[in-house]
C-alpha cells in the first residue's frame, strides 16, 4: 500500500463517484483493475485527496500531476466487483480550467502562476486530442454539497458512521444508476414545471449527461466528505439549504462574492421551491 501523505483529515469537500462493473472496462484495462480489486490494502478516501493536495506543496505548485493515477476504489455489489478510478490527472486539468470561474485573477495568479496554467492547458489539449471521449468517474465540490446532487438519492440509502480518532466520520447514499437515472429525468420534469431555465435546472442536465456514459449496472455515491464534519446533529438538509442560500446572498449583496457565491444562492433559493424532494436529513436526524 502506497505511504500516506499524512494523518491528517482533510475537510470540506464532497464527492459524487460512478463505480462500474469491470465488464465496462475494455482489455487490458480490465485486467488491471481485476487485479488491482485483490489486493489486500488498497488507499482511502483521505489517501486520494491528500496526495493531490501534496502536490500543491511546492514551488511553483504542481496543479495536473505529470501521470494519471492507477488507483481506484472498489466496491463489491451484490458479487459484481465495481471500481471508481481516480484518473487525478483527468480531473486536475478540468478543475484548472474552472479556476478563472472561482477567484479573482490576482489571487488565482498569486496561487498558480500563468506560465504553470498555460503549460497545464496546453498539456490537457494535446491529451484530449488523443482521448477524445474521456470522462472522470468522480466529480467534487468543495464547501457544500451541490442540491442537484441530492435529486439522484433517497433517505433509505443514506448511511453514517461516527469518526473516530483518526477515522473520520462518514455520511454517504449509494443508489444503482438505473434508478439515479429515473430520479434525474423526473427531476427535470418537476423543475421545469415548477421554475424558469436556469443554474438549476442546468446543473441536473449536466449530472444527467454525465450519468448516461457509464454502464447501467453502476453504482452512484453522493459522499459528503469532510463536508459531514460541519453537519450540525440533528439539523436537516433544508436547514442546511436555508443557511447556505442566505450566507451567499450576504456575500453578492456585499459585492465580495464570487460567482460560486451567486451561482449558490440561485441554487439554494431555488430548492425551497422545489420542495421536500431533495430534503436529507444530516447525522444524528
Amino acid at each position: 500500500m502506497p505511504k500516506k501523505v499524512s494523518s491528517v483529515i482533510v475537510p470540506y469537500a464532497s464527492y459524487l463517484r460512478v463505480y462500474e462493473p469491470l465488464a465496462a472496462f475494455p482489455e487490458p484495462e480490465r485486467g488491471h483493475w481485476a487485479r488491482y480489486a485483490r489486493r489486500r490494502e488498497r488507499p482511502s478516501y483521505q489517501d486520494e485527496l491528500r496526495r493531490s493536495l501534496a502536490d500543491l506543496l511546492p514551488t511553483p505548485p504542481i496543479p495536473v500531476p505529470v501521470h494519471e493515477s492507477g488507483d481506484a476504489f472498489v466496491l463489491d455489489v451484490e458479487g459484481v466487483v465495481c471500481v471508481c478510478p481516480w484518473r487525478t490527472r483527468l480531473r486536475g486539468w478540468q478543475a484548472l480550467g474552472e479556476l478563472a470561474e472561482e477567484f479573482p485573477a490576482p489571487v488565482l495568479d498569486a496561487v498558480l502562476p500563468p506560465l504553470v496554467r498555460r503549460q497545464a492547458a496546453q498539456d490537457y489539449e494535446r491529451w484530449l486530442a488523443r482521448n477524445p471521449d474521456a470522462r472522470p468517474w468522480i466529480r467534487t465540490s468543495t464547501w457544500q454539497v451541490p442540491l442537484n446532487w441530492f435529486v439522484l438519492v433517497s433517505d433509505e440509502e443514506r448511511k453514517y458512521e461516527k469518526g473516530a480518532g483518526e477515522v473520520p466520520p462518514v455520511l454517504r447514499y449509494r443508489t444503482p444508476m438505473v434508478q439515479a437515472r429515473r430520479r434525474v429525468a423526473r427531476g427535470l420534469r418537476t423543475l421545469k414545471d415548477t421554475i424558469d431555465e436556469g443554474p438549476l435546472i442546468d446543473g441536473l442536465l449536466d449530472v444527467g449527461r454525465w450519468l448516461e456514459e457509464f454502464h447501467p449496472r453502476s453504482l452512484v455515491e453522493l459522499d459528503y466528505g469532510g463536508s459531514c464534519m460541519s453537519c450540525r446533529p440533528g439539523t436537516s438538509t433544508g436547514t442546511t439549504r436555508r443557511r447556505t442560500s442566505r450566507r451567499a446572498s450576504r456575500r453578492c449583496a456585499s459585492g465580495t462574492g464570487p460567482r460560486r457565491a451567486r451561482r449558490t444562492a440561485g441554487w439554494w433559493s431555488a430548492g425551497g421551491r422545489y420542495g421536500t424532494g431533495a430534503r436529507r436529513t444530516e447525522p444524528g436526524g
